[in-house]
Formats: C-alpha cells, structure tokens, sequence
C-alpha cells in the first residue's frame, strides 16, 4: 500500500477489494482519504469509486462483515453508504464510525446556469479530471493487479508537498462549472495551511461572480468550515481579496479600510475583526463564539460619526450591531434558534465588561453584568479578552490587568450574592396570589421593582427580604392585601 493506514483500514479495505473482485468491478480509494493519510491527517471518511455500479459494490461489501451493517442508497444519484464502528473492526483505536461512500466513476458536463452536471459513466481517468483539486485526484489502487498502487495524474504529491493548491485542468472553467469550487479552495487552504497557486487565485478572482448560482446553505457550510479552522483569518482574507465575501457576506467588507479627518484616523475594522477572530480561535472551538467574534463590531460603519476635538466614535454599536444579527443569518442561512440569540447576546454585550474597568466598579454594576450574561458570562469574557488587539503593548498590559480584576470582583459577587442564572425569590404568580391581582402591569411593575432591589443591594437576595419589599412597594402603588 503506497499509504500508511490502519489495521482497521486495511482490514475495511481489503474488504472493499474482495467485494470489488467478485463482481469483476475495478475500484479506488479516491480523495480526502488517500489526501489526508499522506498529510498524516485523521479522517473517518473513505471515498471509493468503482468501474461500475456503486450501489452494487456498496450491497457486495456490506456482506464481507460479519455484523452486517446496513446500506443507504441513492438510485438516483448512483451512490451509496455504509457506516463501521469499532465493533467491526479488528484493534480498532478510534470511537464513533467510519462512514464509507460508494460511487461509480463518471464524466460530467455542465450548464451555464447550474452547478448540478449532467452525468454519464466513465473511466478513474475521468472521475479523476473531474475533481476539483489536484490533491483531491490522488487515487489508490484496490484491484488485485495494482492493488495499493498510487495514481496521480496530476502531481497531486508535488502539490502537496509544496503545499499548494491548484485545479487540475484549466481553472477557469473548473470554477466556471462549479463554483462552490471557488469557496472550497479558501477552505482547504486555510485547513491545511497551503497557498492557493497564483492562476488558480486569479481565475477565482474572475469568476467571483459566479457564487450565486451557489445555494446560500452550501456556502455557510464552506463559512463554518473556514470559521472552526485553526486560523480563520486566512480564509477570510482570501475571500476578501478574492471579491468574495463581497458578494456573499457584504456587511463584514464594509467595515474594511481607515478614514481620516484633520489626521484623525481610525483601525481598519475589517482586520481588527479578523485578529479578534484569531484569537478567540485560540481559547475555543465554539463555532457560536466564534461567529459572535466575526459580528461583534458589525454595526461599526452605520454608527461611525467624526467629533470635533475627539475624534472617530461609534456609539451604540453594541446595540445596533445586536440588532442585525438576525438578519444576517437569515441572509446567510444560518440558524434561527438558541445559537443565533446567543450571538445577538454577545454582540449587545460585549462592551460592558470592558466598560467596567473604567470606573469605580460597584458590586451593583457587577450583579446587573453576572445575571444579564447568566450562563454565558465565560464565553462573553473570552470575547471580550479576545477583543483587547492594541499594538502598544502598555496598553494591552492596562487592559489585561484592569480585565483580570473583572474577572476577579465576579467572582467575590458571585460567591456571595448568587445571581448568576438567578430566579428573584418572588414570582409574578406570587404577586397575583397575594393581592389577588390579575396578570399585567401592576404585576410587572412589582416584580421588576424587587429584582432591581436585589440588583442594586438595597435588600438582600433573600425571601423574607424581598416579600417585606413587595409589601413596602404594594403600600406604594395603593394596593391593599386581600384577607
């Protein structure tokens, strides 16, 4: 075998290679797989193509294990599935599954207007001019004359030593035909930490346009890809310079490049951004957070305003950057659930503790900071470390030290007054029980009344504490207890 695999792969292999033989098919491990065993990667994913009908192979080598596993199938698209786990296979070290795809080799043709081809049967050698890499064309023989041979057509292996990646045929019309292609090149180098060769950025660059035949949702899959990499930055850099994100993503372009008035600049925002983004990478692998770190000073170009005798400011743009969240998911397909609010959270708040180390901070503004972020006040204060970029290195030390007492007067509250994910000790039910009030404004306005209260430290986060209150507050509003 010209890769270095497993026991357990091989023994998967040799499997697919006795099935292959006795339907008198010739098949290849083909791709990610063969690509990433060179690179000494991880991968739980095996693309096989056969000379034939791969939904066959699929049925032929589900029946080579003893617990047979079973096989999903596409009749329309000709591929098939069959997923391992550990169980299966002999001195097996990994936990989860191996998720094995069959497909028959093919030629394909596309329409201007499509990224869907038109499919007709072929040989390795076509299946192979279709991929869209040259490090994703390496192939690997399982047929019993060659079996275990490497075929490289295009000087994959170069390309991966050289760290370089490229189309293999002409570029422009491999992303003209298939421009998901285009995102895909970013992603991988990014991943891999290659470069794109020179004519394959340039024929991206030209056929920028052609990313909105491209499905919203392929596209914030190829995003989430670049975002959960080891260094994002890259990835969005080059869909920057590409012309790209432009199109995709218009709102995070707009914060690129500096103004200057009377001398007077500010940061490049689109770059700050990236930096944030980098380095709250380091400290988690939370795509949420991360996302969080690539919005947070989104609003920053609707709220720019130039001040005579100050400066650049953008106030409020915690408050309206929070507010375009959800359009921006929606625009790129993202998720409107939990995950979305909580980005829309951290963007509104991700100025607040920064804010605190500028002031006298009181335990008042520090309960108020703990119960509005609850659950989430870890991952706001990694965004909010992460977001300390300055390049004076003073400055960066006053803002860590002053963020570190931050951290440290949460704590002190936090042990004493425990608020986080707090529940007031009086509830709006029980306000309505007690003066036998019906659900509205009264109820609210007692409630809210407590929980400040116990926010501002005027009485303690305690029952008795909050009832005499409510019953101080009720004498206030006119309100008499019913007997």
């Amino acid at each position: 075998m010209d890769i270095n695999c497993t026991i357990a792969e091989l023994h998967i292999l040799n499997r697919i290679a006795l099935a292959a033989e006795t339907l008198h098919t010739e098949c290849y491990v083909i791709g990610g797989f063969v690509r990433d065993k060179i690179l000494g990667r991880e991968t739980k994913d095996i693309d096989i193509v056969c000379v034939g009908d791969g939904i066959a192979l699929a049925h032929k080598t589900a029946e080579q294990f003893d617990r047979m596993p079973p096989v999903n199938f596409f009749k329309t698209f000709g591929t098939a599935q069959i997923k391992l786990d550990a169980g299966q296979l002999p001195a097996s070290s990994f936990s989860g599954e191996i998720e094995i795809e069959f497909v028959g080799a093919r030629k394909e043709s596309y329409n201007f207007d499509s990224r869907k081809p038109a499919v007709q049967s072929g040989t390795i050698e076509d299946d192979q001019n279709r991929r869209d890499f040259t490090i994703n064309a390496l192939a690997v023989s399982l047929n019993k004359s060659d079996y275990g041979t490497l075929i490289d057509p295009f000087n994959g292996i170069k390309d991966l030593e050289n760290k370089i990646i490229k189309t293999p045929l002409e570029p422009s019309e491999t992303f003209s035909d298939d421009p998901l292609r285009m995102m895909r090149a970013i992603r991988f180098a990014t991943q891999l930490g290659f470069t794109i060769e020179a004519g394959t950025f340039a024929a991206i660059t030209k056929n920028a346009d052609r990313i909105k035949i491209v499905s919203r949702e392929r596209i914030a899959d190829e995003l989430n890809k670049i975002l959960l990499s080891v260094k994002p930055s890259v990835g969005f850099d080059l869909l920057y310079k590409s012309g790209l994100l432009q199109l995709i993503f218009p709102q995070m372009v707009a914060l690129a490049g500096a103004e200057y008035i009377d001398g007077k600049g500010h940061k490049d925002n689109f770059y700050h951004t990236l930096q944030v983004v980098d380095n709250i990478s380091k400290n988690t692998n939370d795509l949420w957070l991360r996302w969080a770190a690539v919005l947070h000073d989104i609003a920053k170009p609707a709220t720019k305003k130039f001040e005579e005798g100050h400066g650049w400011t953008f106030h409020g743009h915690e408050v309206v950057g929070a507010k375009m969240v959800p359009k921006i998911f929606t625009q790129l397909k993202l998720p409107q659930n939990e995950k979305m609010k909580f980005v829309r959270k951290m963007v509104e708040m991700h100025l607040r503790p920064i804010s605190l180390t500028k002031e006298n901070i009181t335990d008042s503004a520090i309960r108020r900071l703990i119960f509005d972020a609850g659950e989430d006040l870890e991952s706001l204060m990694l965004l909010c470390n992460a977001d300390i970029t300055s390049k004076n290195k003073q400055k960066v030390k006053r803002y860590l030290e002053n963020f570190e007492l931050v951290l440290k007067r949460c704590a002190e509250v936090e042990a004493k007054d425990h608020v986080r994910n707090w529940q007031p000790p009086i509830t709006g039910e029980m306000i309505m029980e007690e003066f036998l009030l019906p659900p509205g404004r009264i109820v609210g306005e007692i409630k809210n009344a407590i929980r400040e209260a116990i926010l501002d430290g005027l009485i303690p986060n305690e029952y008795d504490a909050a009832h005499a209150f409510m019953m101080g507050k009720a004498r206030e509003l006119g309100i008499v207890k019913m007997q």
